[in-house]
């Protein structure tokens, strides 16, 4: 006689260890669950309203500047070093992780700071509008370096290890990943070798008469070189041939830019029209996506290390983090005491952003405003992961949708939006109208995009 019987695994209806809750056995039948979805949905719905409330990007402020900070740059190989420059000439090196000090230059240069960058090894190349840049050691007593102060120390009176001298002010510097070498943009764009006090190579187009304000260096084919000008240009060079290979005249001048860390032919610009915008250098006639939610000027940007955010500053007194890709609804931070946003950067780990303001404050903000700062076991952070996936799977839902794009912008920035949109509804209505009483095939519509560009030159 054969008799069928139920038989379970103990091990499935036990926990795998201590503390862990105890399994439960579900039938997984849709007849079963009549209501599934729509407690998937509240679910989804409450997810995103705890990420709105938990929202709290502000993390500290370094103080000790007494004027704008221009520049931001932080140290290749570390996640917690990052130097400031400012107006009033000094430079500081703040530790993220204890928040405090590290060095203060005092008066490294006479005027502004205008740009900053690492050199090999603990050492610090900084240009200014004094026609000088200043090559610094930073170690400190803990490196055997110097004497280590904390916020309330005197500034350390320090001299620079050498002095490149040029013959303008120098508004931009960055240096070569591998070589000791490193660029400067004043008038020219010149090419320096750390061993000589002399420029090793002149890059300027032939035809420039332009300010160029930025260079940066390619992050993987660390021989191309860009640059953006005062003459609403952008520049591409090979300091292999040791000349200029592409250049573009764009609508609107452009603040800043910068190459994205995984797409070596990707870069991003901040331009004056209040815009960001990506390139393909392999193709300069269009942008390959448009930034739109500044209402100012942007003045500065900065790609994530992992490539799919970046963060940037602008004039309008706000820092905002955008994914790449999507051209709209970026993540807003701003404080009530925070004035124009002259720089920005991301931290080596993403985790956090940098912000520097004409208040003579650096800020220190999380990437993910409603990320938890402390230690996160393993049950939390499976809920956290399934939070995440929840608000992504009910994305397209109208309620939650309008809970997840919800921010409060100081009463100023949202007045400028509301203006520009009448603005640019009035630009759109006036070109239908142009449009509708000409001859046809007269006047045809331009992609936004085809009107970045105005001009190629190589």
């Amino acid at each position: 006689m054969k008799i069928s019987v139920l038989q379970h695994a103990p091990s499935a209806h036990l926990p795998a260890r201590r503390g862990d809750p105890t399994p439960t056995s579900r039938n997984l039948d849709p007849k079963m669950h009549p209501f599934a979805r729509a407690r998937e949905r509240i679910r989804a719905l409450n997810a995103t309203k705890m990420e709105r409330m938990f929202s709290k990007p502000f993390v500290a402020s370094l103080d000790g500047h007494i004027d704008a900070v221009e520049v931001l740059a932080r140290k290749p190989g570390s996640l917690t070093a990052v130097a400031s420059g400012s107006w009033d000439g000094g430079i500081l090196l703040h530790d993220l992780a204890e928040r405090v000090q590290v060095l203060r230059l005092q008066g490294a240069h006479k005027g502004k700071v205008s740009g900053l960058c690492f050199s090999e090894g603990d050492r610090l190349l900084s240009c200014g509008v004094d026609r000088n840049v200043k090559l610094w050691d930073t170690r400190t007593s803990s490196d055997g370096g110097g004497s280590r102060e904390g916020e309330a120390g005197p500034s350390e009176e320090r001299k620079p290890l050498n002095v490149f001298a040029g013959k303008f002010a120098f508004n931009s510097i960055d240096h070569h990943r591998s070589e000791p070498r490193f660029a400067t943009a004043s008038n020219l764009v010149q090419l320096w070798d750390e061993t000589k006090n002399t420029p090793i190579s002149n890059l300027t187009f032939p035809t420039s008469t332009e300010t160029v304000t930025s260079v940066r260096f390619n992050l993987s084919e660390s021989s191309v070189l860009a640059s953006i000008g005062s003459d609403r240009t952008f520049t591409l060079y090979d300091i292999r041939t040791g000349k200029a290979e592409r250049r573009v005249v764009m609508q609107m001048r452009s603040n800043a830019l910068n190459w994205s860390p995984i797409f070596p032919t990707t870069i991003l610009l901040a331009s004056e029209d209040h815009n960001l915008y990506t390139f393909d250098i392999r193709q300069l006639s269009t942008p390959t996506q448009i930034y739109k939610a500044h209402v100012a000027a942007v003045m500065s940007c900065d790609w994530s290390p992992t490539g799919t955010e970046f963060v940037s500053g602008g004039w309008d007194r706000t820092v905002r983090i955008w994914k790449e890709g999507v051209g709209r609804a970026p993540e807003v931070y701003h404080t009530k005491r925070m004035q124009r946003v002259t720089s920005s950067i991301y931290t080596a780990d993403a985790r956090f952003v940098l912000s520097g303001s004409d208040d003579g404050n650096v800020r220190l903000w999380k990437a993910r405003a409603s990320d938890k700062l402390g230690v996160v076991n393993t049950r939390e952070k499976a809920a956290m992961e399934y939070r995440d996936s929840l608000k992504q799977r009910w994305n397209m839902d109208a309620e939650i949708g309008r809970v997840s794009r919800s921010r409060r912008l100081p009463q100023p920035v949202h007045k400028a939006a509301k203006l520009k949109h009448t603005m640019l509804e009035a630009r759109r209505v006036k070109e239908e109208r142009r449009r509708k009483h000409t001859r046809a095939g007269e006047s045809k519509p331009k992609a936004e995009r085809k009107k970045i560009v105005l001009a190629e030159q190589s």
